[in-house]
């Protein structure tokens, strides 16, 4: 990539950031379709019922991009351009983001210390494997590897989501129309 051409840098740093949000949403729908699932058919006053919850699954993969959106140009303005260092900026930044919000969270909402811990570490994981993707993505002259990459995490997550529902390890979500 020529990063003396603003309109390459640019091109670069859209296609970075959908990638990076493509793997959060891979490890998204592992976390909180397969991992977390029981979790969320438990009644709480914190929680929507799984239905509402299930319509308003955009508004949380909008609220990723924004994080992808911040996560890439931090990345880029830190000069971080390998997979390592975005993996531990990503966790850096996700445990300060995910931390203080569960942190707030404990302090008033009825949402139960494991789940808490399930969302912290989960989404501090999260933005772990977004910074690899943003950090690799920075560096490559191409990326069809990267894109691949992510598309066997995003399928991967989603075939271990399915299997975990299928034994019986994580409810699969109901929706009445």
């Amino acid at each position: 990539m020529n990063e003396s051409d603003p309109s390459a840098v640019g091109r670069r740093m859209i296609q970075v950031t959908v990638l990076g949000w493509l793997a959060m949403l891979g490890i998204d729908a592992l976390l909180h379709a397969g991992i977390l699932a029981r979790m969320y058919t438990a009644p709480r006053p914190f929680l929507l019922p799984p239905e509402q919850a299930f319509r308003r699954i955009p508004l949380g993969y909008a609220s990723f991009l924004v994080q992808a959106v911040l996560l890439t140009w931090l990345c880029w303005r830190l000069d971080i351009r390998r997979a390592v260092d975005g993996l531990r900026f990503g966790l850096l930044l996700g445990g300060v983001i995910w931390g203080s919000l569960t942190l707030g969270l404990a302090s008033i909402a009825t949402a139960s210390t494991g789940l808490l811990i399930g969302w912290f570490v989960g989404q501090t994981v999260e933005l772990g494997v977004a910074g690899a993707v943003v950090g690799a993505g920075l560096k490559a002259e191409r990326l069809r590897r990267l894109s691949l990459a992510v598309l066997a995490l995003v399928v991967g997550c989603l075939i271990i989501t399915v299997v975990l529902q299928n034994i019986g390890l994580a409810p699969a979500a109901r929706v009445n129309p």
